[in-house]
């Protein structure tokens, strides 16, 4: 079990540079919300599914454009009332390395960032979402409870985070603690853990000043991070989520989708 920890630690580290490793089979982004599609490509090594626009305007279109235009003339009556749009989410499937999983359809990627994919919130560039997995070569997990109970799972994952996060600055104190640990069943069969954690950071502007009170420390940031683990093809796989905690009430029903999306697969040679 020592061993197994330890190599856990060290398989969820994010590498400071890029991978360059060339991909036999390129990852497939596919648009969850498209009724008819046909293929293009968005960018190298990647494919996406778009809605393509039909020549001839239905019947049916005109009727519920009329329709529409009829419910926006009543926008005026306090009677009226109209959803939230609901967020449209697009597919990522990676068959080289084996997993997969549903993001928000505005997220963009960001190329470089040292994750095994990395897609981030275009307004809040606090919330992100990213992928590590453990290099075939140095790991061998058969199932995701080779890392113990969920609990210790959990202790695992935030150690990892507090890890990430050192600093050499002075006067920085980060808060941390686990919210939950939770084993689940997928439809796929498999078992994946889904942690919550919770991290604080303080630091002061002036730790050098002679009086303690212009010492002061000062909250920076006050995130919460999500992750979900699994095993597949001997390798430990991690969807990591991340929202300022100011935000994540309002973006919780999103961010959860994603994470009951990820599922691991068999990787393709």
């Amino acid at each position: 079990m020592a061993a197994a920890s330890a190599a856990v630690v060290g398989s969820l580290r994010v590498p400071h540079l890029p991978s360059t490793r060339r991909r036999s089979a390129p990852p497939l982004l596919i648009s969850s919300s498209a009724s008819s599609t046909n293929w293009g490509r968005n960018s190298p090594g990647h494919q996406s599914r778009l809605n393509s626009a039909p020549d001839i305007v239905p019947r049916r279109n005109i009727v519920a454009s009329m329709l529409s235009s009829l419910i926006f003339s009543k926008l005026g009556s306090p009677d009226v009332t109209l959803a939230e749009p609901s967020v449209c989410f697009r597919e990522y499937i990676d068959t080289f390395d084996g997993y997969t999983f549903l993001y928000p359809q505005n997220w963009i990627q960001v190329r470089g960032a040292g994750a095994d994919i990395f897609f981030r919130d275009p307004f809040v560039l606090d919330e992100n979402l990213s992928v590590e997995l453990s290099s075939p070569s140095s790991s061998r997990y058969k199932s995701v409870e080779d890392l113990g109970p969920p609990q210790l799972a959990a202790e695992k994952v935030l150690k990892q985070y507090l890890t990430e996060f050192m600093s050499t600055r002075l006067g920085v104190r980060r808060e941390s603690n686990i919210l939950s640990a939770l084993s689940r069943v997928a439809d796929d069969g498999r078992v994946y853990y889904q942690v919550e954690v919770n991290i604080k950071s303080y630091a002061s502007n002036n730790e050098l000043a002679v009086m303690p009170q212009d010492r002061m420390q000062r909250l920076e940031w006050d995130r919460r991070y999500l992750s979900v683990l699994g095993v597949e093809n001997n390798r430990l796989y991690e969807l990591r989520l991340q929202s300022p905690e100011n935000v994540f009430s309002e973006e919780e029903k999103d961010l959860r989708k994603v994470m009951d999306s990820f599922r691991v697969i068999n990787a393709v040679d």
